[in-house]
């Protein structure tokens, strides 16, 4: 086992544990030894270095990639740096319309008006002119199907009077959520040297309408849709996946000249989840094929396996002037990972924590992390927490643990030296 630790000013040792290369202590964890090391060293069974295999090569200016099961970034390509989003930023119009609906402020067979800026918007458009009232469902529709400008100025003028305002909303939002790079300057992604979003927030943000508003996603795989039959050629969904037959059910594309072709995507297959960001790609075919090859490489190049259950045991730490001499440290959650598929690629998982843990602890403070490495892919870290309440100890608890503590801190320098 690798056992690495050196011995802090506060006399705590900062431990890293490689946790599958030996297992010991069978009867329980114990500083780092895990209680399912058995069950690692057989998902290194089958490792060999493959990294040219498992990389995903991409012209994309920026390509972002989760598995949503187990909350691994298959792929991160400039995730973070903030871009033209084109209508992919129409996910955050729906956004808010959906939290409208979520609310209770509209339902979808309210009605707006559309005003004079809305219909004399340029760009892909839903058709709608001064005489329509378009029910709130047909908007969501002309927005995801037909990518309509005119639709998204219809609903930030219905829900907020005007299109400033919903824009200073909508920032306001993002901000509140998270979504550090965002910045919009008009709800329907036109072009403008303010509008910008990562692929990280693109991602975020689609995440986000799939598990918060499941009754609204399905309309993003709808493969086409007529507003009052006008122009019947401009119907279709531009999501170049819908018609594939590889469980992609989602999201949005774009293009200006500036953004080049981009795609915020979502896919199922079985009980896993995609969803990706690709943006800054040269054409209509290279967006459809860079698409497909994403889809195929997630789902066919990894496999799930599970690691730990919620609440179960990883670690048992000593404590620092505690009521009591130890707390275990386990998983808040259920842990999957993403290995390769087919034995290719080197996986490993490394338990980190500082020890002793000083008292007093509360149940479910996080004390540790489980660091995931798959050749290929960036590294995931999951964390780990006290599995209980450990007070604060009398005087005499406190005269043992401080005994105890010098005793491990002079073992480790005198062991662990080089």
């Amino acid at each position: 086992m690798s056992r690495k630790g050196t011995v802090n000013s506060d006399s705590r040792v900062y431990r890293s544990h490689t946790i599958w290369q030996t297992a010991r202590d069978t009867n329980g964890v114990r500083y780092g030894t895990m209680r399912f090391a058995f069950i690692l060293v057989a998902l290194t069974a089958f490792t060999m270095s493959a990294f040219s295999a498992l990389a995903f090569e991409t012209n994309a200016r920026a390509a972002y990639v989760v598995d949503l099961n187990t909350g691994m970034v298959l792929i991160d390509r400039n995730s973070d740096v903030p871009l033209p989003p084109a209508s992919m930023s129409k996910l955050m119009t729906l956004n808010m319309l959906f939290e409208a609906l979520e609310d209770g402020r509209v339902a979808l067979d309210s009605r707006f008006s559309v005003s004079d800026r809305a219909s004399s918007l340029g760009g892909s458009t839903m058709f709608l002119d001064r005489r329509d009232r378009p029910t709130v469902e047909e908007l969501i529709k002309g927005i995801v199907v037909l990518s309509g400008n005119d639709a998204c100025v219809v609903v930030a003028e219905g829900l907020s009077g005007t299109e400033e305002e919903f824009v200073r909303q909508m920032n306001q939002r993002a901000a509140a959520l998270g979504m550090t790079s965002a910045k919009f300057a008009n709800s329907s992604g036109w072009p403008h040297p303010e509008h910008r979003m990562s692929s990280r927030d693109l991602v975020f943000l689609a995440n986000r309408i799939i598990t918060e508003f499941p009754e609204y996603y399905g309309y993003f795989g709808m493969e086409e849709f007529m507003w009052d039959g006008r122009a019947p050629q401009n119907r279709f969904n531009r999501n170049p996946l819908l018609k594939l037959d590889i469980g992609a059910d989602g999201l949005k594309t774009g293009h200006t000249e500036e953004a080049g072709y981009g795609l915020v995507g979502s896919a199922m297959q079985g009980d896993r989840r995609i969803v990706f960001t690709l943006a800054g790609l040269g054409s209509k075919r290279e967006r459809a094929e860079v698409a497909e090859r994403v889809v195929n490489w997630a789902f066919r190049h990894f496999i799930t396996k599970d690691i730990a259950a919620r609440d179960e045991a990883m670690a048992e730490l000593p404590v620092w002037r505690g009521a009591q001499s130890t707390v275990r440290l386990v998983a808040p959650d259920d842990i999957s990972i993403l290995v390769p598929a087919g034995g290719v690629g080197d996986v490993s998982a490394t338990l980190n924590y500082r020890t002793p843990v000083e008292a007093p602890i509360e149940k479910g403070r996080q004390l540790g992390e489980l660091t995931v490495s798959v050749d290929g892919i960036p590294e995931h870290r999951y964390p780990l927490v006290a599995d209980r309440d450990v007070a604060e100890g009398g005087i005499i608890s406190r005269l043992v643990a401080a005994t105890n503590v010098l005793f491990d801190a002079a073992w480790n320098a005198a062991f662990e030296a080089p």
